[in-house]
């Protein structure tokens, strides 16, 4: 009787929890690729309504690769 609160409740934990670093995880890669491929970081900036230059371009990139995200 009480397992039929406690297994959904801990499922739900465990879930809410697994998704956290999955997605800590799916970002991560995701800014390391974009650290390496202007391409990608041309298109983040025009999704997030930024047109930016060659110079922008190269020190987004400069201050992305300074930044370590491990």
């Amino acid at each position: 009787m009480w397992l039929d609160i406690v297994i959904p409740v801990v499922t739900l934990i465990v879930g809410l929890v697994g998704g956290f670093f999955i997605g800590i995880y799916y970002f991560r890669k995701q800014m390391e690729n974009m650290q390496n491929n202007p391409e990608m970081l041309q298109q983040m900036a025009k999704q997030m309504g930024y047109n930016l230059n060659n110079k922008q371009l190269s020190k987004a990139q400069q201050m992305m690769k300074n930044k370590k995200f491990k």
